[in-house]
């Protein structure tokens, strides 16, 4: 997994960082998680071409989370007519959606899927299954949990250990099932390991609340909103946000991997003093600029 923040301020942006928006590409998908004003520019200057997007994941409904989404379908619309979209959002999602074309005088040239996240998993492919967990903010919102298959890789030392040739049986034994070679049953742990999926969580503008638990849960990556230094923790509680301390708590009670902070109010010139707070409570956490790619 690879992925690109294209946006990494709050909601006034700045000369630096625009509004939000991620690209997780897990191939041959490519997954754009919120669509801030502006997006498609980011998307050029990254070099990501508009039509890998085949996923689109809406936390709400606020303009510096989705104010790029009519340009962005207009021009799918033009470059590639029929391009299939899936836009996953909290629930009232498909109403927001057609208010948004009316606004706009447009019918995207799209074959698109609006998915209400109603029960999880909101979205599964052979490759990845998306889950949400509610946040609390002050319109409906909703984090989400990307989490690539597990795999079989096969232990090729074992198989010459075992005087095997490699054959079209290996895919059976991908797919965790016995095989016989040469009269010989072989299960699938004898010549193969299993390889966990990785997990990349995304905890949007919320205070603390239970979803946000389940979200970062041994997460190998967190990408988390910290919208303030603890100095501000009174803004950050009457606005619904969370504070750098708070989001290096969360990520240290429940063994994550890797903080990414990002959604900086654009009170801040820099964000030193925001990630020094939340590395004093969890070192492994960095803070998101805009065209910033991790792999993952």
């Amino acid at each position: 997994m690879k992925l690109t923040f294209l946006g990494t301020s709050a909601m006034v942006p700045t000369k630096e960082r625009n509004h939000s928006a991620a690209f997780l590409e897990i191939e041959p998908y490519g997954i754009l998680v919120d669509c801030g004003e502006g997006t498609q520019r980011q998307l050029n200057i990254a070099n990501i071409r508009p039509t890998r997007i085949t996923h689109i994941l809406i936390s709400h409904w606020h303009g510096d989370h989705v104010l790029g989404l009519p340009g962005l379908l207009q021009t799918l619309s033009a470059m590639n007519p029929g391009h299939k979209i899936t836009i996953a959002g909290p629930g009232g999602s498909r109403k927001h959606y057609e208010h948004m074309k009316k606004a706009f005088a447009f019918e995207p040239a799209l074959e698109i899927q609006i998915v209400e996240a109603e029960r999880n998993p909101v979205i599964k492919t052979d490759k990845f299954s998306v889950e949400f967990s509610e946040l609390e903010h002050s319109v409906k919102t909703i984090g989400y949990r990307v989490k690539t298959r597990d795999r079989r890789r096969i232990n090729t030392h074992k198989i010459k250990e075992l005087g095997l040739k490699e054959g079209p049986w290996l895919t059976r034994i991908q797919e965790g099932k016995s095989v016989e070679v040469n009269g010989k049953k072989i299960r699938a742990d004898d010549v193969s390991y299993v390889v966990k999926g990785k997990v990349v969580s995304f905890v949007t503008d919320t205070l603390m609340c239970p979803g946000c638990y389940e979200l970062a849960r041994d997460a190998d990556v967190l990408v988390c909103e910290s919208s303030y230094h603890s100095k501000q923790e009174e803004k950050a509680r009457e606005y619904k946000h969370l504070t750098a301390a708070q989001a290096a708590q969360l990520a240290s009670q429940e063994n994550v991997g890797k903080l990414i902070l990002t959604h900086f109010s654009q009170r801040y010139k820099t964000v030193e003093e925001i990630l020094e707070e939340a590395r004093s409570i969890f070192p492994e956490t960095e803070a998101a600029f805009d065209f910033m790619n991790v792999r993952v």
